[in-house]
Formats: C-alpha cells, sequence, structure tokens
C-alpha cells in the first residue's frame, strides 16, 4: 500500500463520519446497512463490517438488538470547572469536584475500610496493605449521573477522629481542607493529574455510557506541608464533558 493511502474501512468509516458530522445521517438514524455499504462503495462485507465496527468504536453509533445501528445523540459537553484549592468554609463534596457556581447538584456515597493497593499507598506515601477509608461518589445535575469520584485516606491520620468517615459526623461533606483542619492538619496544596483511558464497564453503567468508550480521570491529591492526606479519581465521560482551569497569578 502507498505511503498516505488509508486502508479501505477507513475512507468509507471517514465518508460515513462526514455524513453524520454534517447532519446528512441526523441522530437516531439508522446507519445503511452492511449490504448497503457494500453495494454504495463497492467494497467487500469484511471492509463493511470494519467500517461499523470503526464508528462504534468512536462512540458515533450505537448498535440496538434487533433493529440495527444508529447515529447516537452527540450532546454538547458540559464544562467541569477546577480551580484546585480553595479555603476551608467554602465547599462540600459537589462544589469540590465543578467550582462552577451557576451548577448545582446532588450526590451519593458510601464508605468503607480497605487496605491501601500499591497504586493508592504510592499516591498516599503508605505502606502498601495500611488501612484506608474509601469514599465513593455518584454526582449528579438535573437528575442525571454526571461524575463519579473515588477518594482515599489514610486511616493513621483520620482514624479515631471525629472526620474519620468524610459524610458523617460534625464535619460531614464539608470537604477536605475543612475536615483536615478540624484535626489540626493543615491543607496547603492539592496537585491534579488529567488523563484519559477506555471506561471500565462498572464505571459507564453508572454514567449512562458505552463500556470501553473514553473517559477522562482526574487525579488528585491534597499534601498539608508535602504529606499527601488524601487522593481520589474523578472520573466523567468525554464525550460529555471538557476540562476547564481557573489557576490563580502569584
Amino acid at each position: 500500500m502507498p505511503f498516505g493511502e488509508q486502508p479501505a474501512y477507513l475512507r468509507v468509516a471517514g465518508d460515513l463520519r462526514r455524513k453524520i458530522a454534517d447532519g446528512t445521517l441526523p441522530p437516531r438514524t439508522r446507519l445503511p446497512s452492511q449490504a448497503r455499504i457494500r453495494a454504495e462503495y463497492g467494497v467487500s462485507d469484511t471492509v463493511a463490517l470494519e467500517a461499523r465496527k470503526v464508528l462504534m468504536a468512536e462512540g458515533l453509533v450505537e448498535g440496538r438488538s434487533g433493529s440495527g445501528t444508529y447515529v447516537r445523540e452527540r450532546p454538547v459537553p458540559r464544562g467541569v470547572i477546577r480551580t484546585g484549592y480553595r479555603p476551608a468554609g467554602e465547599i462540600g463534596p459537589f462544589r469540590q469536584e465543578q467550582a462552577d457556581e451557576r451548577v448545582s447538584g446532588t450526590w451519593e456515597s458510601r464508605s468503607e475500610q480497605e487496605e491501601a493497593s500499591p497504586a493508592v499507598a504510592e499516591r498516599l506515601r503508605i505502606k502498601e496493605g495500611e488501612r484506608v477509608m474509601r469514599t465513593r461518589y455518584l454526582f449528579r445535575v438535573d437528575g442525571e449521573p454526571v461524575m463519579l469520584s473515588t477518594s482515599w485516606e489514610p486511616l493513621v491520620l483520620t482514624g479515631r477522629t471525629p472526620v474519620m468517615l468524610p459524610e458523617e459526623g460534625p464535619l460531614g461533606g464539608r470537604g477536605v481542607v475543612e475536615r483536615m483542619a478540624a484535626i489540626d492538619i493543615v491543607v496547603d496544596n492539592v496537585v491534579e493529574e488529567v488523563g484519559a483511558r477506555p471506561g471500565l464497564a462498572e464505571e459507564m453503567l453508572e454514567l449512562g455510557g458505552v463500556p470501553g468508550h473514553t473517559v477522562l480521570v482526574v487525579e488528585r491529591t491534597y499534601r498539608a506541608g508535602g504529606r499527601p492526606v488524601e487522593t481520589a479519581d474523578v472520573v466523567v465521560s468525554a464525550d460529555r464533558h471538557h476540562m476547564v482551569y481557573h489557576l490563580p497569578v502569584r
């Protein structure tokens, strides 16, 4: 194959992609059948099938059992605004993850103790197997699931204190900074690393997406004097959200 020449299935997928983008194939429209693609583009059944697989992998179409393949709705991406460190007393769990004051939402949470995995232990700078409090959140806006968050806090710091359970007790739901301040730990730094990966089946089930489609992951760690006191993974669907950072100039 000459340099720069695309395989046939990619050329077919590219043409169908353009038709979806320009509205020739609008949302909820049935994608041309494999036989029609074969006839229209003069390709084999294998090429037609591979082209459809490309569009499905890109999240542009979805299969419906017994009905065919249809163009998916393309939501307008919602901005998830991040501001980094915020002073104590200003935020709860939802505002900690979505700093846009125009957006309000609700959350569900569940906390339980577990042993730190190698990855969590490295992020918290503790030994593998040490006890941590893991809290899982599901955030909603207008009743629709938009974000998952899983946080870990070392029980060597919070165990047997009033803030051991992030969502219970006198400071339940008040955010990491204020809760840590209550046990004389002053959070002075937060680091966020943003990456992307295929969404896990259980994540996409909760977020209402398709397993394998791309998610954005914010790996966040709060620190006090250089010591990690909480780390979390914040997960959103990449086709529905983009990250917006508002950072102070010093």
